[in-house]
């Protein structure tokens, strides 16, 4: 681990949900979503400091129990309309304040958004994304799915209008070069410039590319019954024969520095599946090509 971090991974877990009540501990095959997203954080070998921000005391003591840092959002950052750029920069000054001059002071290079909505975060993509930016090779980077979908979108009058392709043209898949879309499971964002843009698509932006199978973000009961009904395929894929797919949590090891060690945790299907082929090179201008190939894209 750095004297410093170099990437903080911030994860927002507000208790107020109107969707689902509760929503960030609902647990997926035995597991809370806050504890998920905390878990996979931690097995990043690139992340050197997890954080939790949040207003709510059950999701403290969870967020504590998987290992993470916990950072009080105030009421103010805790409604429905606050963003959650504005949850991150008040994690980010809470662990890295600024000097009284204003100016800040030495902190985290990249910062790491998971969203605990996206239960099968890869750690591995986790790393790939932060070091996208620790290299310089881009400033932003986001989780994104391949999508061939044909879209639509109504008009005023209820009419159906084509939004990405020709109406009177149906090419096949494989002649047509695949679209991303974004799946909210985590960013990668240099911390200077999240700061001085407040936002977290700036400079040159990247595509990590995830598998869809695995980019479900829950926000309606029956994506929760989607992700539980997955978690026990996906899971049972990654975990060693002589072992069960899903754990027990034991209590986190704590690092040096007051950091709890991560979880020893078998890689994913979608890790596993990569290691075969090479990590993009990192003068490739564009890694999602090689990304989208590897999940099943033309």
């Amino acid at each position: 681990m750095s004297p410093e971090p170099r990437v903080i991974a911030v994860i927002p877990a507000r208790a107020g949900s109107k969707g689902i009540p509760g929503k960030n501990l609902r647990q997926v095959a035995g597991r809370s979503l806050v504890a998920r997203a905390v878990t996979a954080a931690l097995a990043a070998e690139t992340v050197d400091e997890v954080v939790v921000g949040t207003d709510g005391d059950a999701i403290a003591a969870e967020a504590v129990a998987a290992g993470a840092r916990v950072v009080r959002r105030p009421a103010d950052l805790a409604g429905d309309e606050a963003s959650s750029e504005s949850a991150l920069l008040h994690a980010l000054d809470t662990v890295a304040p600024r000097n009284p001059d204003g100016a800040a002071r030495r902190g985290p290079e990249v910062l790491l958004f998971l969203q605990a909505t996206s239960p099968f975060i890869d750690p591995a993509d986790l790393d790939r994304a932060a070091n996208r930016v620790l290299e310089g090779a881009a400033d932003s980077v986001l989780a994104a799915a391949p999508s061939h979908a044909f879209l639509w979108r109504l008009a005023e009058d209820g009419s159906a209008v084509a939004v990405n392709h020709d109406a009177a043209t149906r090419p096949r898949r494989q002649d047509r070069a695949p679209e991303f879309r974004e799946t909210g499971a985590f960013y990668a964002v240099r911390v200077a410039a999240f700061r001085e843009a407040r936002h977290r698509f700036v400079g040159r932006v990247e595509l990590a590319v995830v598998p869809a199978s695995t980019a479900i973000d829950i926000d309606e009961p029956h994506d929760l019954t989607l992700a539980s009904a997955l978690a026990p395929l996906l899971e049972a894929e990654a975990a060693p024969a002589d072992q069960p797919a899903v754990a027990s949590p034991a209590a986190p090891t704590p690092r040096a520095g007051g950091m709890p060690a991560p979880r020893a945790t078998a890689p994913s299907a979608s890790a596993r599946s990569r290691t075969s082929t090479p990590a993009p090179r990192p003068t490739d201008p564009h890694p999602a090509r090689t990304s989208a190939a590897e999940n099943g894209a033309p």
